[in-house]
């Protein structure tokens, strides 16, 4: 049966947003609180410059002042009262003029009098004031302001005459720029919250996407880490989703930010004049066509700089902790070229990822930008002069047609990111893909006899070259198996599998009669306990590594596994005691206070079943003597499997198994295997003799 179909990674990335959905709403619904009150500055100044700055020039009726009612708007100059047209047109002056003016009866054109015009509508402008009879205009060249009217002619107006003109305007201009202040006030505080929000989400998203891989790490099988280097996996919980955290906090609040403000650009354009908003929304294919190219022929180069990366970050971890081995063996000039030339395949690859750039982003868009800027300034400008439309409209759109870029350049700004993120977050995924053990806590199990059996299992970590070929055998409660033999003969596979660290290939392995195929990883671990070949100490201080922040191991517990291992000693001469400072890996120790340490830590646990994976061949002599004392007080009451080197450590065991080539070859105690004079007995005497030729 075909595994089911993953979701894409947009999906998934889509998921993650999902899971705080409802700070993202909020954020996106005050970003278009701030967006709106960003783009409605050109249109107010829109309206300072059409309605109030160049009104100036609207046609002006000139009437006498009985013809003006109280309260009207009108301008006196010299004996004359002027009204301006859109102010007929607004408030409906054809009203505030007296019928029985002498403007009224013009022409015969009483009855137009009583019509409202539009206001700014040139035509019903001129209509109402040729109902007042008497047409007058202001116009402007250079800095001076002449009057035009049936009255006086054409005179030149003085600075006071023409502030004198303005009088109704200043007001709402002061408004209007108290206005434009006070929405940039509000989009700024607003940009701020909706910033905060955004930028808090994503890293709320990237910390989640963080502990799903360090979760999933903790189910993986270990055969991914055996063929898996450190670095590559390190690379992928500390790089890549560094990189996924700039695809949320870069690029998707850009492109948010980005999204709605170009929308909201159009649809001011669309306000203003639907033409100017068809011709600019030719831009948009063009981008998005500089978009697909520049994804196009950079993504190849983006995946190869990540993963030369990650070979980079494994290669400089595996070096620095066979540093020793390297200086030894001369290998430096060899590691340093391997690297080499990994750092120059990135190299050229971030050379062409560049280029790629500098040619489709925001140099592209600028060139076009300004292409297309230049263009319709050009056609609109003489739009502008010929009265088209007007210079306030006129002057909004080129505010707009530049907010159209910024947006487009901060998309483009954050393409690289965007692509390192997406490739990050494959690699991220794929290791959440990995087949996972089942999780579940262990809670009470009951604590086992620790009666183990092993039936007829085969094991091999490649398909077709088995390790183990139908081990079979039964060790009960408290008794001490030893397995013994050379390198690669299938002591360390046994433990493994009875760990549960890898699935037999076939037969059966049980405790007290159980399965363990059936039981979850945790329940299995729960009363087992286990000292490596290579003590590994973790950062912190002696006590957690005890411990390992267990909460029913106290301090008490503590003092008393390092007391029965013989090692309370020692930690009592260190100058912290419990609290001695352990940095990585315990390096300040040596090896034997190591294997002290974590033999206590497994004492700590007091499991059921103890496996000692050579835990003795890094200890000297005197060391081995404490271990050996503390041997006899594990084993009371434990199933204790001790895979050995030093065959002089185990000859007090219950059974001793001798592995050959997967097999058991031989098995007994110390005096039966020494009796039968096989495989046994030559490894002993091989070892004795070279003891004491030492």
């Amino acid at each position: 049966m075909s595994s089911p179909k993953k979701p894409s990674v947009a999906r998934r990335l889509v998921d993650y947003m999902l899971l705080f959905k409802r700070r993202i709403i909020i954020a996106l619904l005050v970003l278009i609180v701030a967006t709106a009150a960003q783009l409605a500055g050109p249109i107010i100044a829109k309206t300072i410059i059409d309605n109030h700055i160049l009104a100036i020039k609207f046609d002006w009726a000139e009437l006498d002042p009985e013809q003006v009612e109280a309260g009207q708007r009108a301008v006196q100059y010299r004996d004359k009262l002027f009204v301006r047209s859109d102010w007929l047109a607004a408030e409906g002056d054809a009203d505030a003029v007296s019928p029985n003016s002498e403007a009224s009866d013009v022409d015969g054109a009483s009855t137009a009098a009583t019509e409202k015009p539009a206001a700014n509508d040139p035509a019903a402008e001129s209509t109402e004031i040729a109902a007042q009879g008497h047409k007058a205009s202001i116009s402007q060249e250079g800095t001076r302001f002449s009057l035009t009217s049936d009255t006086y002619g054409t005179v030149s107006l003085t600075a006071g005459e023409v502030w004198n003109f303005y009088q109704y305007d200043i007001e709402p201009v002061f408004w209007l720029i108290g206005l434009i202040i006070l929405l940039a006030l509000a989009a700024s505080g607003l940009n701020f919250v909706q910033s905060y929000m955004l930028q808090t989400a994503a890293q709320h998203i990237v910390q989640r996407i963080r502990m799903d891989i360090f979760r999933k790490m903790h189910r993986i099988p270990i055969r991914y880490f055996d063929n898996t280097p450190v670095g590559q996996v390190v690379s992928r919980i500390a790089n890549d989703t560094e990189n996924i955290k700039e695809l949320y906090v870069s690029f998707m609040a850009t492109f948010a930010v980005s999204g709605l403000n170009i929308i909201g650009v159009f649809a001011a354009l669309l306000y203003l004049d639907w033409r100017m908003a068809v011709i600019c929304a030719l831009l948009l294919p063009i981008y998005t066509g500089i978009i697909l190219l520049h994804l196009k022929y950079s993504r190849k180069y983006v995946a190869i700089i990540r993963a030369r990366l990650a070979e980079m970050n494994a290669m400089l971890n595996e070096t620095i902790q066979v540093m020793p081995i390297v200086q030894a063996f001369r290998r430096e000039q060899t590691i340093r070229s391997e690297f080499e030339e990994l750092n120059d395949d990135r190299y050229r690859s971030q050379v062409m990822q560049f280029r790629i750039f500098a040619l489709s982003g925001r140099n592209a868009v600028y060139f076009v930008g300004r292409i297309f800027t230049a263009m319709i300034i050009w056609y609109f400008g003489s739009q502008s002069l010929t009265a088209a439309i007007s210079f306030g409209v006129f002057y909004a759109f080129v505010d707009y047609l530049g907010r159209i870029f910024e947006p487009i350049i901060g998309i483009f700004d954050q393409m690289m990111n965007a692509q390192r993120a997406v490739v990050s977050s494959e690699r991220a995924f794929e290791l959440i893909d990995q087949e996972g053990e089942p999780f579940s806590e262990a809670g009470n199990v009951p604590r086992p006899q620790g009666q183990v059996s092993f039936e007829s299992v085969t094991f091999s970590y490649k398909q077709g070259t088995p390790v183990l070929r139908g081990i079979s055998f039964e060790a009960t409660r408290g008794e001490t198996i030893a397995l013994v033999g050379h390198t690669g003969s299938g002591k360390s596979s046994i433990m493994n599998l009875l760990l549960g660290f890898y699935q037999p290939d076939s037969g059966t392995i049980c405790i007290d009669g159980q399965d363990i195929a059936g039981m979850t990883k945790q329940e299995l671990r729960r009363h087992m306990g286990i000292v490596l070949q290579d003590p590994f100490l973790f950062t912190g201080d002696i006590r957690f590594n005890v411990g390992l922040h267990n909460p029913e191991i106290d301090e008490e517990k503590a003092w008393a596994a390092l007391r029965e291992v013989g090692a309370e000693e020692l930690v009592r001469k260190l100058p912290g005691g419990l609290q001695e400072a352990v940095v990585e890996r315990g390096s300040t120790l040596s090896a034997g206070q190591r294997q002290l340490i974590s033999f206590a830590r497994a004492l700590a646990y007091d499991p059921a079943i103890l496996i000692l994976d050579e835990a003795t061949s890094s200890i000297d002599s005197e060391t081995e003597a404490l271990i050996q004392n503390a041997l006899d007080v594990l084993r009371h009451g434990r199933t204790t499997f001790i895979i050995a080197h030093r065959l002089s450590t185990i000859k007090e065991a219950d059974r001793i198994m001798v592995l050959h080539r997967g097999e058991i070859a031989e098995r007994g105690t110390h005096e039966e295997l020494m009796a039968m004079q096989g495989r046994y007995y030559r490894m002993y005497q091989l070892q004795s003799s070279e003891s004491a030729a030492g």
